[in-house]
């Protein structure tokens, strides 16, 4: 290996760990110096840094990093939602999206919704900055949506009000014992008939990406490795009751998309 290929190597190498390095620190990591410190707990602990900070969401929230995240699957992964929207008869009727979410999903939903004559789009999330940089996408389409900040496990949302409800990407950084408050809140709010259309890691098929995802999870993500078996969504939904569910996975089972249907 000649000097210039070695310092090739020596470069990449080091913006790598670098890239690790920023990103543990802005999630993972702040969340563990932040539970050393006292005081009592509040709502968002859980929540990262990066989502939080409108410095770091602007950083970050670019479509390629987005991408590269999920192994280059966003793009299949939204189509499927945006797939399942299109064949809804929204017209006068309400649609949900609990949670923002990097990259094009927000866009691209509620286009979708609205392509479907929507009434209104709903956007609920914890974080404030959150909703307004998700407003800052939406264009003219952001006259179709309500802007809420309330908790993904207490929305205000009455009863059966929704068509549809998309989660894209949210139980993975939820603590355990709101997974599934969440996903009972987001059927309380559907309709009869009404879909949860649900995006999240799953449980690879062969055992050398099962080591390197669980790799990443321990570093960057520890609660979502629950949703490989003790807080399968898929099951918590079968569990709950009233739902009929179907489960598609991508990219050699590393990823899913669940379709419940209200009954």
């Amino acid at each position: 290996m000649n000097s210039w290929m070695a310092s090739s190597v020596v470069v990449v190498f080091l913006v790598l760990v670098s890239t690790a390095l920023f990103f543990f620190t802005v999630t993972r990591g702040a969340l563990i110096l932040r539970g050393l410190g006292a005081g009592e707990r509040g709502a968002s602990d859980h929540v990262y840094p990066i989502y939080s900070d409108m410095r770091l969401i602007k950083m970050v929230d670019f479509q390629p990093i987005i991408s590269a995240i999920l192994l280059f699957q966003y793009d299949r992964l939204v189509s499927r939602i945006v797939a399942e929207l299109q064949q809804l008869d929204l017209g006068g009727r309400d649609v949900l999206i609990t949670s923002c979410a990097f990259g094009n999903v927000i866009p691209r939903v509620v286009g979708a919704a609205v392509s479907r004559q929507v009434r209104r789009v709903h956007l609920v999330d914890l974080i404030r900055n959150e909703l307004v940089h998700a407003r800052s996408k939406l264009g003219d389409l952001a006259g179709k949506v309500d802007f809420r900040q309330a908790d993904a496990t207490a929305m205000h949302q009455a009863d059966g009000s929704m068509a549809a409800n998309v989660m894209f990407f949210l139980l993975h950084e939820l603590p355990h014992d709101l997974k599934g408050e969440a996903l009972k809140e987001a059927a309380r709010s559907l309709e009869p008939g009404g879909k949860l259309l649900l995006a999240e890691f799953h449980r690879p098929d062969s055992w050398v990406l099962r080591a390197f995802s669980w790799t990443y999870f321990k570093v960057f993500e520890p609660l979502g490795l629950a949703l490989w078996d003790s807080h399968d969504p898929l099951r918590y939904l079968q569990d709950l009751g009233g739902f009929s569910c179907t489960r598609s996975t991508y990219f050699f089972g590393n990823f899913q998309v669940i379709v419940a249907t209200r009954q």
